[in-house]
């Protein structure tokens, strides 16, 4: 069953509409959302549904697949629940509802229930918290009748992440969630918000993106991701500009001197990642995939010994899949757990599956998950 037919069986009675979102796999382009850079994701065919009911009061009821609680708010309680918090899973859901509110003021707001369900693997670094966002998000803009675009419904989903969650995230994943097209990346300026779909052709190359999720759990709420976006801001402020995306590589002899160490090598990592992503773009524009290979394995250097976020998991993962033949491989997401990429001839696909499954119990590791990811559509209404 898909996750459209899971929420509806769990909403148990007659839904107005079944909403879903995504994940996201970031093909490059990692910590520089929230320093108003570049990023490069895609949409992946993994999906959060929302199925939703509508009520005679005023009361969200939210129920998921995550937990087997329900969760019961009333519109006018709203603010002071999201406040209190600790809502854990349904602080994304009512943090959307929320933020959906204070966005679209002239929204006509009703009680609803609503029943989610994914097939997002939860903590991989595939967005599974975006995907939830889009979903829900996508269904009260109808529901209330909010009239949002996709653009805007993105931004509901990111102050729900931010300030009803918690977690200090960009834009970055709730944008590729909304914006997704088949076969295709988002390339995202998260300054101006200006985006273009770019064909990626991997199938006719003859190439797959293979996950290999490591199954250690990372929460973005927590102090490693604050503390490499703090280090950002110091560095901004130390050269006077308003963000990251103010500098250019040109800058970094400057930043070695006047930056302590640590705050250096988290500077780079942003500006040369916002420069890769430029030139991966340029590349897949001008010599198609295959030519960006280097690029991706650039990258995780970059996050594995700048900004310090990758895991001995995720670097045997890595370094594996290019033993195995992949062209490029990184880790995606925020860091400290999740799940690496790597772009690799399909052919080769079930060889590295079992090499990765193979070197992760050879060092001791937890088996993980090892898949392909196909670029696909983004937020849509189902049923």
């Amino acid at each position: 069953m898909t996750a459209v037919d899971n929420a509806r069986t769990l909403l148990a009675g007659p839904a107005v509409g079944v909403w879903s979102a995504p994940g996201r796999a970031n093909l490059i382009g990692e910590h520089t959302d929230y320093n108003e850079g570049f990023v490069f994701p895609f949409a992946i065919a993994q999906r959060t549904a929302a199925a939703v009911a509508l009520r005679h009061d005023d009361v969200i009821r939210v129920r998921s697949t995550f937990s087997p609680d329900a969760v019961e708010v009333s519109l006018g309680e709203l603010d002071a629940r999201i406040t209190a918090g600790g809502l854990d899973w349904a602080g994304y859901p009512l943090g959307v509802a929320w933020a959906l509110l204070r966005e679209a003021p002239n929204a006509t707001p009703r009680g609803v229930d609503i029943a989610l369900a994914s097939d997002v693997p939860v903590g991989a670094g595939l967005s599974s918290s975006a995907a939830i966002e889009g979903a829900v998000a996508s269904a009260l803009n109808d529901v209330w009748n909010a009239g949002l675009d996709k653009v805007a419904l993105a931004r509901v989903g990111r102050i729900a992440e931010n300030d009803a969650v918690g977690a200090p995230t960009g834009i970055m994943d709730q944008m590729a969630s909304m914006l997704g097209v088949a076969d295709a990346a988002t390339f995202l300026d998260c300054r101006t918000l200006e985006t273009r779909a770019v064909p990626l052709g991997f199938a006719d190359a003859g190439l797959s993106i293979l996950v290999t999720d490591t199954l250690v759990e990372h929460a973005h709420s927590t102090g490693g991701y604050r503390e490499r976006r703090e280090a950002c801001e110091r560095g901004a402020a130390a050269f006077g500009v308003a963000s990251l995306r103010d500098l250019s590589v040109d800058d970094l002899p400057r930043a070695e001197q006047i930056l302590d160490d640590v705050t250096f090598r988290r500077v780079r990592h942003v500006i040369t990642e916002n420069q890769r992503v430029l030139d991966t773009v340029a590349a897949l524009d001008a010599d198609g995939p295959a030519a960006i290979g280097g690029l991706l394995v650039a990258s995780h250097a970059s996050m594995r010994d700048d900004f310090e976020i990758s895991v001995p998991e995720l670097d045997l993962a890595v370094e594996t899949t290019l033993a195995s033949g992949a062209l490029g491989a990184r880790m995606t997401g925020g860091g400290f757990g999740g799940a690496a990429i790597a772009l690799i001839p399909t052919g080769l696909v079930p060889a590295a599956t079992e090499a990765v499954l193979a070197a992760f119990a050879a060092s001791g590791f937890r088996a993980p998950n090892v898949f392909t990811v196909v670029p696909s559509e983004g937020a849509r209404r189902d049923a």
